[in-house]
């Protein structure tokens, strides 16, 4: 539980940091930029202390990359503008759970007792409470039955990818190995960059001309936008991805999934305190149902 939670606080700040990184540099280079840092920060500690890219649950722990952090936020990345930053985020959060749960019990048999799926259901519904759009709090954008097959398949790649990372975990363990975080997120970071780096190089060469970088407030790059990358790339996939996989390696991914799914909701004190966006009496509201699923979560677990 503990490192679910702080898995959830790192996914906050990085959220904060990608923002300003997307602002500073464009969304492509942000994007690229925490993976490589990740990657490179990651390798360093992996090869240097820990398994490398070795291990008998090596290829599980890749796919799960593959599926969870390329293809999963590809599709996340091509729901945001078709349904909305607040619809997306809570398609991807919270039909991870239940797909995830489905998915562990029927390939690993692990079964959640009622009170922890009650308890996971609450927090699911302090998160929609809090995100839910509302004619007061309409979507930006157009939906489109396009922008919700993307989000499913946000979704999907996020309950499969964690699913695959407990998978890699028995493997390992049948295997006599024990596999720490960092090595866990450094395989399933390179199965992401694969995936991610590829569809950019790829499309670069369709179209015979650099991917666009998004809006951003700049001639270039700068100092300040380069330590925002960094940033974000140590809080999101460097400490904020070691720690979920140190929290799935000994919990499912049916606990663990929905603590991570209340990281909007962390984020709406630290944007009050770091950017001073006031936050709404209906996030506040879903923030307190979410926290007390965590808490009733964390002590029935």
């Amino acid at each position: 539980m503990f490192a679910s939670i702080l898995t959830t606080i790192f996914f906050s700040f990085s959220a904060i940091l990608a923002n300003r990184s997307i602002a500073a540099v464009g969304s492509t280079r942000a994007n690229l930029g925490r993976l490589v840092v990740a990657f490179v920060c990651l390798g360093a500690m992996a090869h240097g202390f820990g398994g490398g890219m070795g291990g008998a649950g090596r290829n599980g722990f890749l796919l799960s990359g593959v599926i969870g952090m390329g293809l999963g936020d590809l599709a996340l990345f091509a729901a945001l503008p078709r349904l909305g930053s607040r619809l997306t985020v809570l398609m991807c959060q919270c039909v991870a759970v239940p797909i995830a749960m489905q998915a562990e019990w029927m390939w690993m048999d692990t079964r959640l007792a009622p009170l922890q799926m009650a308890w996971a259901a609450v927090i699911l519904i302090g998160v929609t409470v809090a995100l839910m759009p509302s004619p007061r709090h309409p979507p930006k954008v157009p939906i489109t039955r396009v922008g919700f097959l993307c989000g499913f398949l946000a979704a999907a790649g996020q309950g499969l990818g964690a699913v695959l990372s407990r998978h890699a975990y028995q493997v390992s363990a049948a295997a006599g190995l024990e596999v720490d975080g960092i090595t866990a997120a450094y395989q399933r970071i390179t199965g992401g960059l694969l995936i991610t780096g590829g569809f950019f190089l790829v499309r670069h060469f369709l179209t015979r001309e650099t991917p666009p970088t998004g809006k951003c407030n700049h001639n270039g790059y700068t100092w300040r936008g380069a330590a925002f990358v960094v940033g974000n790339g140590l809080c999101g996939p460097v400490i904020g991805v070691s720690c979920y996989q140190w929290a799935l390696a000994g919990t499912p991914s049916g606990i663990v999934l929905p603590i991570v799914a209340t990281t909007p909701l962390v984020i709406i004190p630290l944007s009050y305190w770091i950017e001073g966006d006031r936050p709404t009496a209906r996030s506040m509201v879903g923030g307190l149902i979410a926290v007390t699923g965590v808490v009733a979560l964390t002590l029935v677990g």
